[in-house]
């Protein structure tokens, strides 16, 4: 069949689909095609594994030399009524003629094709409708990589929640050989090492690529992580502040808050003082002209490890870097985050000692614990299956609560244009959990004073714990210990940078003779957020966690403004 007759079968019988209402049934139509498929809104799009306007790495095709192109409706309209059209594959722009769908042929095995289709009316040219700004990206491969053994989320959460088992087994040990292994390695720690060395060695994993029917490759990844920091991160933060003393978390004063200002100003220098030492024995690691630029690409790093992922986009944004490098970018923010995540929950393990070396008066902290310890031993009881049922109730039902306020959050501020603007300090309010973070921390704290606080003697903070456990086996199930070697000069440059905000934060906290808690939630308030903040924090005591989500807060707030000050630093010392 010649390709003219294919397109022209095909788009008749597309338009017999979409003309009798079976459009629900998203099913490519020959093997290597892309459909843009008619009558979906954006939201069902999103939802099927052919096309995804949010996700620019869609497909990775294996060994398919054409893919097809289809129009929708609202598209037709806007290409029928301009004076021009244009193709865009990769920096080539073709004029075309819009009389059919498009069949593209890419050239050869391995190429990555990013394609815009432009409108031109009285000479301003605009995207069509529907399509992503900045087009999707195909990938060809020989072969796709190995997927994990295990990818079904319901054996992988069984595995994680055994290597939690182990782990408090072992760590509870009075004496023997489990207890020294736990001196060298604290029980924290290895909930978090164990999986990320089984996600390494491929046995389980967080994302992965595996071939639909059609022998392409469509991303696939575990739900896990987007179900513990969704749903059980805030059913933890519910728990673990159903306790708050409020005057005792305000108690703790202004090194709180210096120390994570240190965090920050540590991100912000630290990345051109990166540039700057990488520079003098590897200049074209951090070289680069135009969009290539390293310097626009570390911005992105700056944005996520002050604020969090809707500061990293908003950076992607301003900055305009290349997007075929940016994976690159996302891996040393993985690896270095993940890194540094490990040296303090091992550096939590020996908190009496370092705190020693700073001469550190945590006179405040361990009062905030004792009067959270006495209020818990007032009440405490052995719990039954009511009180167990009443735990769960709160937690989830304050989640379900704040899922739908961060939902109306967002939808209420779509129509505020500077909220909407991904280039804009304002655009962390459009974010959804940064919302769901916020509103779950304010009923937390309203709780702590109603009689519901008294199930904190049932063990609230206690199942708050569980909950924080299984977030952290699910980050560290993302980390992929073999990917340090894969980009060593990028990494290097991620390290350093790392280390110069972690040297700031040991310096200013031996100055004024901070405790190690407010160096390790202060670097983990801008370096994670609110994901793993609250991890370090109730690492220390379970009542400290709320300490976390707040200063977390203030990162997503400062987020834009100090990463854009970060970036024109390093844009200054690259091309200076």
């Amino acid at each position: 069949m010649s390709q003219t007759n294919r397109i022209f079968f095909l788009s008749v019988g597309f338009f017999v689909f979409s003309f009798f209402g079976i459009h629900a049934q998203s099913t490519p139509y020959f093997e290597g095609q892309v459909v843009v498929h008619e009558n979906l809104d954006q939201k069902m799009r999103a939802a099927l594994p052919y096309f995804n306007p949010a996700n620019e790495d869609t497909k990775l095709l294996k060994e398919k030399p054409q893919y097809l192109v289809q129009f929708t409706q609202s598209q037709w309209s806007q290409l029928q009524n301009s004076e021009a059209i244009y193709l865009v594959l990769n920096s080539d722009t073709v004029p075309i003629r819009a009389s059919g769908d498009l069949v593209l042929h890419p050239k050869s095995i391995g190429n990555t094709f990013t394609m815009q289709i432009l409108t031109e009316n009285k000479g301003e040219l605009s995207v069509l409708n529907g399509l992503p700004k900045r087009g999707f990206r195909f990938t060809l491969v020989d072969a796709f990589p190995e997927k994990p053994f295990f990818t079904k989320d319901t054996i992988t959460f069984g595995i994680l929640l055994l290597l939690l088992a182990m782990v408090f087994y072992t760590s509870a040990q009075p004496s023997g050989f489990w207890k020294k292994f736990h001196v060298f390695l604290p029980a924290l720690l290895l909930c978090y090492l164990l999986p990320s060395i089984l996600s390494s060695l491929n046995i389980i994993g967080a994302e992965w690529i595996e071939a639909d029917a059609y022998g392409n490759g469509v991303k696939a990844k575990s739900g896990i992580y987007q179900i513990s920091s969704r749903y059980l991160l805030p059913a933890s933060l519910i728990l673990l502040t159903l306790s708050l003393d409020l005057k005792a978390v305000f108690k703790l004063g202004w090194k709180a808050v210096a120390m994570f200002l240190t965090g920050t100003i540590g991100v912000i220098i630290g990345g051109p003082i990166a540039i700057l030492i990488v520079s003098i024995f590897s200049p074209e690691t951090v070289g680069g002209e135009s969009f290539d630029a390293v310097w626009r690409g570390l911005a992105t790093l700056a944005g996520s490890w002050i604020g969090g992922g809707a500061n990293q986009t908003a950076m992607l944004e301003v900055y305009k870097y290349n997007q075929d490098k940016y994976g690159a970018m996302v891996l040393v923010d993985i690896v270095v985050a993940n890194i540094w995540m490990a040296v303090l929950l091992f550096g939590i393990s020996k908190k009496e000692r370092i705190d020693r070396w700073f001469k550190a008066d945590n006179s405040d902290i361990e009062d905030m614990k004792k009067r959270v310890e006495d209020y818990e031993s007032s009440v405490v009881r052995v719990p039954n299956l009511k009180d167990l049922m009443i735990i769960l109730g709160i937690a989830f039902t304050a989640v379900s609560l704040s899922h739908w306020g961060a939902d109306s959050m967002v939808e209420m501020l779509k129509s505020v244009p500077s909220v909407q603007d991904p280039t804009s300090v304002m655009n962390t309010f459009a974010d959804h959990f940064f919302w769901l973070v916020m509103i779950v921390t304010i009923l937390g704290v309203v709780l702590s004073f109603t009689p519901l606080k008294r199930y904190e003697g049932a063990g609230a903070s206690r199942m708050g714990s569980v909950f924080i456990y299984v977030l952290v086996a699910s980050i560290g199930m993302k980390m992929d210990l073999s990917s340090v070697v894969n980009n060593p000069g990028l990494l290097v440059v991620g390290l350093i940078w790392m280390s110069v905000h972690a040297l700031m934060m040991i310096l200013v906290a031996k100055l004024i003779k901070a405790p190690f808690f407010f160096l390790a939630v202060g670097s983990k308030a801008n370096i994670g957020g609110a994901a793993s903040a609250p991890i370090v924090a109730a690492a220390f005591h379970p009542s400290l966690a709320s300490v976390g989500v707040i200063l977390a807060i203030f990162g997503y707030v400062l987020g834009t403004i100090g990463a854009l000050a970060s970036a024109e630093l390093m844009r200054i010392v690259s091309e200076g």
